[in-house]
């Protein structure tokens, strides 16, 4: 239950520059990703990003923290929240 409460406090924010590298905070954790669709959980929801090339750069999911490039199309959330851990959240016990 803290790690939930640490991960509430984070503020979430995006920044697109030139639709080619997309900076995002405030990311609990994330579902999923291959090179056309990244599914990330944030405290607003479900943040689903399609593109082409996407490429995860950076993840830190104890600052909240998430880096990638590629061709960014589209960016659309939605308010599942996560019901289990993703699988970030495994791979970095």
């Amino acid at each position: 239950m803290p790690e939930e409460k640490r991960c509430a406090n984070l503020t979430h924010n995006l920044i697109l520059k030139e639709r080619k590298l997309l900076n995002i905070s405030g990311v609990l954790d994330v579902d999923s990703f291959d090179d056309s669709t990244v599914v990330a959980y944030t405290d607003l929801g479900e943040l689903t990003i399609k593109g082409a090339g996407l490429h995860i750069n950076k993840i830190n999911l104890d600052s909240g923290d998430l880096e990638l490039d590629g061709e960014v199309s589209r960016l659309e959330y939605t308010e599942d929240r996560p019901a289990e851990k993703g699988f970030f959240s495994k791979l970095f016990r």
